[in-house]
């Protein structure tokens, strides 16, 4: 691998174990012919997600303050990439996910990001219902305005040289609306629709009223608001989907 490939895909991992081989075998999949990378981020993991990313060839670093925000960061201050990937552990990516990228990248030197929707590749049908009509409607208003008011945090791709860094006093949402934010006045955002990550049902568990009524409105948009507006951690992070929480 040359010293400065041309993506840094970083994942950041707490207790990963049960899909991260899912999401590096996706990544070993691509059909893109440049040099790429993969940084996992261990933030502080108590099973095997370490050594299974390194048995992939990924490379690991280590954050021992625990939130999404803070491992984003030092994955990406680790990256050697031109172009950087926030992706995560319990999605997968199509064959042509990074090419598709690059080629957007390519097509217009004023990009510094393109993202992308998501989808669920598992749960409930209304989460994939719900999905579809998220991401329908950022479509709609990327198409009336040119502005992407949203992406999944499993496939936005920035320009090293165009990042400001991650706010870290945010929590959920942060790596997602705060990146926006921050890229905006860097250049062109461009929004894939077409490009979609699959990602896992399991925030999804708790219900189609939990989602509405209080991971939405309260876990992602008022803990944004309120944690940015105070410029420091008022409101913790959610609950983590997994066997041990944070």
């Amino acid at each position: 691998m040359t010293d400065t490939p041309r993506f840094s895909i970083v994942i950041p991992c707490f207790n990963e174990a049960g899909y991260v081989t899912d999401a590096l075998l996706s990544l070993r999949k691509q059909d893109f012919e440049g040099e790429f990378e993969v940084v996992v981020v261990d933030n502080n993991c108590t099973d095997d997600t370490a050594g299974i990313a390194r048995d992939f060839g990924a490379r690991v670093v280590t954050e021992p303050v625990p939130g999404v925000c803070n491992a984003r960061q030092r994955g990406t201050e680790a990256a050697r990439g031109e172009i950087v990937v926030s992706a995560d552990a319990d999605t997968v990516y199509d064959r042509d996910w990074l090419s598709r990228i690059d080629a957007r990248f390519r097509a217009d030197e004023r990009v510094v990001a393109v993202v992308g929707p998501c989808r669920y590749a598992d749960g409930p049908r209304w989460g994939k219902t719900y999905a579809r009509m998220l991401f329908g409607a950022v479509n709609g208003v990327y198409k009336m305005t040119g502005r992407a008011v949203y992406a999944s945090a499993t496939n936005i791709a920035f320009r090293r040289e165009a990042w400001t860094g991650y706010d870290t006093t945010l929590t959920q949402g942060g790596d997602e609306l705060d990146q926006l934010r921050r890229l905006r006045p860097q250049g062109r955002i461009v929004y894939d629709h077409a490009n979609p990550t699959y990602t896992s049902g399991r925030r999804l568990s708790r219900g189609l009223t939990y989602n509405l009524f209080v991971s939405l409105p309260v876990h992602y948009v008022l803990t944004y608001a309120v944690n940015r507006a105070a410029g420091r951690r008022v409101l913790g992070q959610a609950p983590a989907f997994r066997e041990t929480s944070r």
